[in-house]
């Protein structure tokens, strides 16, 4: 059988524990066919942390197990069950669950392709202005503020007020500097380096 599902990403940002869990209860109003059959999920995949991957890891005996991926045998509906992924995009590991129909046993790994497609188009599409913002919402608050909202005199005029973020100095070792002043190498450095547990905007 040939796999016609549609993957979609259903959540914008990195889950956390309590979000993972939340997403998990999706569609618990869905007409009750959809929930049986499990279609009402099939395809959909969101971002988790590396704690959430390891602890459905421990939930149950998977129902398959390989590199990079398994699935859970208690199934969602119909043939479609929970397979969690972890996948190296740009050098970096992040951790992903998808809702796959196992009625088509290749359904894992175009998902995976698919999550990996997405996410490497998801980055080179976004504006500078975008993946400004991107980054200060995954910015642990101890790592950004607010130009001189606590030395007003150690910032210009005109520049007080603006969001700061700290940057990797080289030399300088850590600096602080205006979130708008990052230049390319530094903003394509922060999203390789950014820790799917910073996932914030929920």
């Amino acid at each position: 059988m040939t796999s016609t599902q549609v993957f979609r990403k259903v959540h914008p940002v990195v889950a956390d524990r309590e979000a993972m869990y939340e997403l998990f209860k999706r569609g618990a109003d869905l007409p009750i066919e959809q929930r049986i059959s499990g279609m009402a999920w099939a395809g959909e995949w969101f971002e988790i942390t590396e704690a959430g991957y390891d602890a459905m890891l421990n939930v149950l005996p998977p129902l398959f197990m390989r590199s990079g991926m398994f699935g859970m045998s208690e199934f969602k509906g119909g043939t479609v069950t929970s397979v969690f992924f972890e996948i190296t995009i740009r050098g970096r590991r992040r951790w992903f669950h998808g809702y796959c129909d196992l009625s088509d046993r290749q359904t894992p790994d175009r998902m995976r392709a698919a999550i990996i497609a997405y996410e490497t188009r998801a980055f080179d599409s976004m504006t500078r202005p975008e993946k400004l913002e991107a980054i200060w919402n995954e910015t642990p608050d101890e790592y950004k503020g607010v130009a001189g909202a606590l030395n007003p005199s150690a910032w210009p005029p005109d520049q007080r007020g603006k969001r700061t973020i700290l940057v990797n100095g080289g030399g300088l070792g850590t600096i602080l500097k205006l979130l708008e002043d990052l230049t390319d190498a530094e903003i394509d450095e922060m999203f390789a380096a950014r820790s799917p547990a910073q996932g914030r905007g929920r």
